[in-house]
Protein backbone atom coordinates (compact mmCIF):
# COMPACT_ATOMS: atom_id res chain seq x y z
CA UNK A 1 0.00 0.00 0.00
CA UNK A 2 1.36 3.64 -1.35
CA UNK A 3 0.01 6.37 0.81
CA UNK A 4 -0.21 9.59 -0.99
CA UNK A 5 -0.61 13.04 -0.22
CA UNK A 6 -2.33 15.25 -3.31
CA UNK A 7 -1.71 18.68 -3.49
CA UNK A 8 -3.81 21.68 -4.77
CA UNK A 9 -4.87 21.32 -8.68
CA UNK A 10 -7.23 22.99 -10.50
CA UNK A 11 -10.59 22.22 -10.38
CA UNK A 12 -10.61 19.16 -13.65
CA UNK A 13 -7.16 18.09 -12.94
CA UNK A 14 -7.98 17.88 -9.36
CA UNK A 15 -11.11 15.64 -9.95
CA UNK A 16 -9.62 13.50 -12.23
CA UNK A 17 -6.62 12.70 -9.96
CA UNK A 18 -8.29 12.23 -7.21
CA UNK A 19 -11.02 9.58 -9.36
CA UNK A 20 -7.78 8.19 -10.57
CA UNK A 21 -5.41 7.59 -7.52
CA UNK A 22 -8.81 6.58 -5.28
CA UNK A 23 -9.63 3.96 -7.52
CA UNK A 24 -6.26 1.80 -6.77
CA UNK A 25 -6.64 -0.68 -4.08
CA UNK A 26 -3.01 -0.21 -4.15
CA UNK A 27 -3.26 3.50 -3.13
CA UNK A 28 -4.21 5.37 0.19
CA UNK A 29 -5.25 8.98 -0.27
CA UNK A 30 -4.22 10.81 3.23
CA UNK A 31 -4.75 14.16 2.15
CA UNK A 32 -6.71 15.90 -0.82
CA UNK A 33 -6.09 19.18 -2.37
CA UNK A 34 -3.43 21.02 -0.15
CA UNK A 35 -2.03 24.31 -0.99
CA UNK A 36 1.30 24.30 -1.65
CA UNK A 37 1.97 26.67 1.59
CA UNK A 38 0.39 24.26 3.78
CA UNK A 39 1.89 21.19 2.04
CA UNK A 40 4.97 20.77 4.49
CA UNK A 41 2.98 20.40 7.45
CA UNK A 42 0.44 17.71 6.02
CA UNK A 43 3.14 15.45 5.10
CA UNK A 44 4.77 15.61 8.58
CA UNK A 45 1.26 15.11 9.89
CA UNK A 46 0.55 12.38 7.67
CA UNK A 47 3.50 11.20 6.75
CA UNK A 48 2.88 9.67 3.62
CA UNK A 49 4.77 8.00 0.95
CA UNK A 50 4.60 10.07 -1.31
CA UNK A 51 3.44 13.63 -2.25
CA UNK A 52 1.73 14.73 -5.66
CA UNK A 53 2.61 18.72 -6.63
CA UNK A 54 1.29 20.93 -9.15
CA UNK A 55 4.69 22.69 -10.79
CA UNK A 56 2.32 25.63 -11.68
CA UNK A 57 1.18 26.25 -8.08
CA UNK A 58 5.32 26.81 -6.96
CA UNK A 59 6.55 30.53 -6.57
CA UNK A 60 10.16 29.07 -7.43
CA UNK A 61 11.26 25.69 -7.92
CA UNK A 62 13.58 26.27 -4.86
CA UNK A 63 10.21 24.96 -2.91
CA UNK A 64 11.15 21.31 -4.33
CA UNK A 65 14.33 21.20 -2.66
CA UNK A 66 13.03 22.93 0.67
CA UNK A 67 10.28 20.72 1.00
CA UNK A 68 12.38 17.35 0.18
CA UNK A 69 15.29 18.76 2.97
CA UNK A 70 12.40 19.25 5.13
CA UNK A 71 10.63 16.13 4.74
CA UNK A 72 12.77 13.65 3.10
CA UNK A 73 11.08 10.45 3.85
CA UNK A 74 8.43 11.57 1.45
CA UNK A 75 9.23 10.86 -2.28
CA UNK A 76 7.75 14.10 -4.97
CA UNK A 77 5.58 13.82 -7.71
CA UNK A 78 5.56 17.14 -9.90
CA UNK A 79 3.28 17.02 -12.81
CA UNK A 80 4.65 19.74 -15.55
CA UNK A 81 2.61 21.20 -18.30
CA UNK A 82 5.61 21.23 -20.52
CA UNK A 83 8.74 19.19 -19.39
CA UNK A 84 12.01 19.03 -21.35
CA UNK A 85 14.83 17.07 -20.55
CA UNK A 86 16.91 20.11 -18.63
CA UNK A 87 13.99 21.16 -16.69
CA UNK A 88 12.94 17.61 -15.96
CA UNK A 89 16.87 17.27 -14.84
CA UNK A 90 16.21 20.23 -12.92
CA UNK A 91 13.38 19.14 -10.86
CA UNK A 92 15.19 15.77 -9.33
CA UNK A 93 18.42 17.91 -8.57
CA UNK A 94 16.29 20.22 -6.64
CA UNK A 95 14.62 16.56 -5.12
CA UNK A 96 12.01 15.90 -6.80
CA UNK A 97 11.84 11.57 -7.42
CA UNK A 98 9.48 11.92 -10.59
CA UNK A 99 8.32 14.12 -13.12
CA UNK A 100 5.48 13.92 -15.10
CA UNK A 101 3.83 15.38 -17.82
CA UNK A 102 0.05 16.86 -17.25
CA UNK A 103 -1.48 14.71 -20.16
CA UNK A 104 0.39 11.38 -19.26
CA UNK A 105 -1.92 8.40 -19.43
CA UNK A 106 -3.73 7.24 -16.21
CA UNK A 107 -1.84 3.71 -16.63
CA UNK A 108 1.58 5.56 -16.74
CA UNK A 109 0.83 7.77 -14.02
CA UNK A 110 -0.30 4.88 -11.50
CA UNK A 111 3.11 2.87 -12.43
CA UNK A 112 5.18 5.82 -12.38
CA UNK A 113 4.13 6.31 -8.44
CA UNK A 114 4.64 2.44 -7.98
CA UNK A 115 8.15 3.22 -8.87
CA UNK A 116 8.34 6.69 -7.53
CA UNK A 117 7.61 4.90 -3.79
CA UNK A 118 10.38 2.43 -4.15
CA UNK A 119 12.57 5.81 -5.08
CA UNK A 120 13.62 4.99 -8.65
CA UNK A 121 13.47 7.82 -10.61
CA UNK A 122 10.80 8.61 -13.67
CA UNK A 123 10.67 10.95 -16.14
CA UNK A 124 8.23 11.86 -19.11
CA UNK A 125 9.07 9.90 -21.99
CA UNK A 126 9.62 11.26 -25.70
CA UNK A 127 5.65 10.97 -26.17
CA UNK A 128 5.30 13.07 -22.64
CA UNK A 129 6.95 15.90 -23.32
CA UNK A 130 4.97 18.69 -24.57
CA UNK A 131 5.32 22.25 -25.89
CA UNK A 132 2.83 24.69 -24.70
CA UNK A 133 3.39 27.69 -23.18
CA UNK A 134 5.33 27.80 -19.33
CA UNK A 135 2.84 27.23 -16.87
CA UNK A 136 4.07 27.90 -13.27
CA UNK A 137 7.79 29.20 -12.27
CA UNK A 138 10.82 29.55 -14.76
CA UNK A 139 13.21 26.65 -14.50
CA UNK A 140 16.90 27.47 -15.46
CA UNK A 141 18.07 27.37 -19.25
CA UNK A 142 21.58 25.63 -19.79
CA UNK A 143 23.74 28.37 -20.12
CA UNK A 144 22.11 29.66 -16.70
CA UNK A 145 22.55 25.77 -15.22
CA UNK A 146 26.76 26.21 -15.99
CA UNK A 147 27.40 29.93 -14.78
CA UNK A 148 25.24 28.77 -11.92
CA UNK A 149 28.10 25.87 -11.14
CA UNK A 150 30.95 27.91 -11.38
CA UNK A 151 28.88 30.69 -9.18
CA UNK A 152 28.85 27.81 -6.38
CA UNK A 153 32.25 26.66 -7.01
CA UNK A 154 33.15 30.44 -5.71
CA UNK A 155 34.19 31.95 -9.31
CA UNK A 156 34.23 35.43 -10.02
CA UNK A 157 31.88 37.27 -13.18
CA UNK A 158 35.29 37.46 -14.76
CA UNK A 159 36.67 34.15 -14.19
CA UNK A 160 33.23 32.45 -15.32
CA UNK A 161 33.57 34.72 -18.65
CA UNK A 162 36.78 33.47 -19.36
CA UNK A 163 36.14 29.64 -19.04
CA UNK A 164 32.34 29.95 -20.70
CA UNK A 165 34.02 32.28 -23.48
CA UNK A 166 31.34 35.14 -22.92
CA UNK A 167 31.45 38.58 -22.04
CA UNK A 168 31.37 39.34 -18.11
CA UNK A 169 28.25 41.49 -18.82
CA UNK A 170 26.38 38.34 -19.88
CA UNK A 171 28.01 36.84 -16.66
CA UNK A 172 26.22 39.21 -14.93
CA UNK A 173 22.66 39.19 -17.21
CA UNK A 174 22.70 35.28 -16.39
CA UNK A 175 23.50 35.43 -12.82
CA UNK A 176 20.47 37.85 -12.11
CA UNK A 177 18.42 35.44 -13.74
CA UNK A 178 19.37 32.94 -11.35
CA UNK A 179 18.28 35.13 -8.33
CA UNK A 180 15.32 35.65 -9.86
CA UNK A 181 14.53 32.49 -10.96
CA UNK A 182 15.63 30.61 -8.07
CA UNK A 183 13.99 33.08 -5.38
CA UNK A 184 17.64 34.31 -4.00
CA UNK A 185 19.38 37.44 -3.74
CA UNK A 186 23.40 36.84 -3.50
CA UNK A 187 26.01 34.46 -4.06
CA UNK A 188 25.67 33.52 -0.02
CA UNK A 189 22.24 32.21 -1.06
CA UNK A 190 23.48 30.18 -3.89
CA UNK A 191 26.25 28.34 -2.29
CA UNK A 192 24.01 26.52 0.09
CA UNK A 193 21.96 25.40 -2.80
CA UNK A 194 22.72 22.03 -4.39
CA UNK A 195 21.06 23.10 -7.80
CA UNK A 196 23.78 22.70 -10.69
CA UNK A 197 23.06 19.77 -13.22
CA UNK A 198 24.88 16.91 -12.46
CA UNK A 199 24.37 16.77 -8.47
Amino acid sequence: MVTLVLGEFPDLIAYGLRALLGEDDRLRLLATDVPIDSLEAAIAETEPDLAVIDFGALASPIQIHQLHERQPETRLVVLVDRASAAECGQLLAFGATAVLARDTRRNDILTAIQLASRGMNVLPGSDGAVTREPYGPELLTDREADVLELLQQGASNAEIAARLHVAVETVRTHARNIYRKLGVTSRRDLAATPFARGR
